[in-house]
């Protein structure tokens, strides 16, 4: 059974505010910090690998301090997790303003991801720890409804930043949103986890753990998934501000909002994932996504080949297609991340932490093939969601359909209104 919210302690509005400050860093990340990108190449004197380096080196990070995070937050809570991350993403973030050369600025963005991965764990193990499986589905993808708009604000933020002041004050954003977030969680979280783990750190048992939940097929199709779908939109967060900016010519304040209206479509397929999830089964909610995810990269690719050297290609033929893509993520994510976790409540925060690393650890193999292969960045986008498509629609309509029916069918009628989520 889940843990009951205590309404002294955390509201519901609460809880989906937190878990969106928490997802949402993530997007704040590396959304807010594209549009410079280009900009801090050409200031640092660095290659286009290097500069790939900067968001492969946090991702990489993010993923493998998940292994450590979980266990510690199952034996201590998630708690001082939470803040201990939370003020280390600080410190790397004002660091990361500060740096002098390609150097400094990788290592910065490798603590952040350290750091960042404490808070992204935390809050796919909060949901578990509170919610059974399906409701925990629903309210992933409202504290994703709110990630999204999150997201919305942040590129075209750190475009007219970037723009106006300079991509070092675009960075110092970063550092405002982590105090922020540290600040609300000081004051207003309550721990989650009602039974502390003595042994969470035991290595025998941790190995033996870490093992059974990559064995649990249940973990292994949500975790492929969710992976999978993070991959589609990591291939375009790496390559697109060389796409707009390079290779069409766009400001960074234009891109900014390209990538705004991208962040809404996927708002609108978190809202559309709940609106399915009244009316039928998880996985069959996600085969009808991957419907959209499938249309999504194969329209991208067919029209990267037809509008080769042609005028009419411009950015509607990347973001239409793009848009599909988001839409069906929105559903594959918060069914995805909510469904891996959901066959161990009490470990919860190391399902979570497996299940971030395995996104984090294909992420990095996508950046670094990007890096190689960005000499046309719009095939190399093409290609790549064109592949990621495919495999998504296939995890989703044979894995999924195989073994995500375990998970309840009904969803409590306290969690199906929509979210309001002030980010």
């Amino acid at each position: 059974m889940g843990i009951d919210v205590k309404p002294k302690s955390m509201s519901p509005r609460l809880i989906v505010l937190l878990l969106a400050l928490l997802l949402g860093l993530q997007p704040v990340t590396t959304d807010l910090y594209l549009p410079a990108l280009p900009a801090m190449t050409e200031v640092l004197g660095a290659s286009m690998g290097q500069a790939q380096l900067t968001l492969t080196a946090l991702l990489l990070a993010f993923g493998l301090s998940q292994l450590v995070w979980g266990p510690l937050s199952d034996r201590f809570g998630r708690r001082p997790i939470l803040l201990w991350g939370m003020g280390a993403y600080v410190l790397a973030s004002i660091a990361c303003a500060l740096a002098p050369n390609i150097g400094w600025l990788i290592a910065g963005r490798t603590l952040q991801g350290v750091a960042m991965g404490a808070a992204v764990m935390a809050a796919r193990a909060v949901v578990r720890d509170l919610f059974q499986p399906l409701q925990g589905a629903h309210v992933m993808s409202q504290a994703l409804t709110g990630l999204g708009i999150i997201a919305c604000a942040c590129a075209p933020i750190g475009g007219i930043l970037t723009d106006a002041l300079g991509w070092r004050v675009a960075l110092l954003v970063l550092a405002l949103f982590g105090a922020s977030t540290f600040g609300l969680l000081l004051w207003r979280f309550q721990e989650t986890l009602a039974r502390p783990d003595p042994l969470a750190l035991e290595w025998r048992a941790l190995v033996k753990a870490n093992l059974a939940i990559l064995r649990h097929p249940v973990f292994v199709t949500w975790c492929a998934l969710s992976s999978a779908s993070y991959l589609g939109l990591f291939t375009f967060l790496a390559s697109s501000s060389f796409v707009f900016t390079r290779s069409m010519g766009y400001s960074k304040t234009g891109y900014g909002f390209l990538m705004l209206s991208m962040s809404l479509s996927y708002i609108v397929g978190t809202f559309w994932c709940r609106w399915m999830l009244r009316r039928t089964s998880v996985h069959r909610t996600v085969g009808i996504a991957a419907i959209l995810t499938l249309s999504g990269g194969c329209s991208m690719a067919a029209l990267a080949y037809a509008g080769q050297g042609q005028d009419w290609y411009g950015a509607w033929a990347i973001m239409v297609p793009m848009y599909l893509f988001m839409m069906g993520h929105g559903v594959h994510q918060a069914c995805g991340q909510s469904g891996a976790v959901s066959p161990f409540p009490l470990r919860a925060g190391t399902a979570s932490a497996l299940n971030g690393f395995l996104m984090m650890l294909g992420a990095f193999f996508v950046g670094a093939f990007l890096g190689s292969h960005m000499d046309d960045p719009v095939f190399a986008l093409a290609h790549g969601m064109l592949f990621l498509s495919v495999l998504i629609a296939g995890i989703a309509w044979t894995l999924v359909q195989r073994h995500g029916k375990s998970l309840p069918v009904q969803v409590p009628n306290q969690l199906l209104a929509p979210a309001t989520v002030r980010a």
